[in-house]
């Protein structure tokens, strides 16, 4: 079982539209910018292991109170996955199965890949 701790933001709240050269973009919010930082390095259990194949997640998310949908950090938590190597791709994630708790003193992800 790999722990995150950190509050894990919205995908929705996480981008801000800029413009650039008259063109607008997404840019992420440094929320996330810190995020995804804090997973890279917590993520010791499976960072670089580059698994290439179909996976599942079991995911237990961990919210300071009960107001974020669990499906908001699906995404981003899939996201850090890929950017920290633990998965080569995220569509190749077969099965989610995410649970929700309440732990104000610690908000923090919980989640274990397998292969299959």
């Amino acid at each position: 079982m790999q722990v995150i701790h950190g509050k894990c933001p919205s995908k929705s709240n996480s981008y801000k539209v800029v413009t650039v050269s008259g063109h607008g973009s997404l840019a992420k919010q440094k929320a996330l910018r810190d995020y995804e930082r804090s997973f890279y390095l917590q993520c010791d259990k499976y960072r670089n292991r580059d698994i290439k194949g179909l996976f599942e997640i079991r995911l237990s998310v961990f919210y300071e109170n009960q107001r974020p949908d669990l499906d908001n950090c699906l995404k981003i938590v899939l996201d850090c996955l890929q950017q920290c190597r633990a998965i080569r791709n995220d569509r190749n994630c077969v099965k989610i199965i995410a649970e929700k708790f309440i732990d104000k003193a610690d908000p923090r992800i919980e989640f274990e890949i397998t292969e299959v």
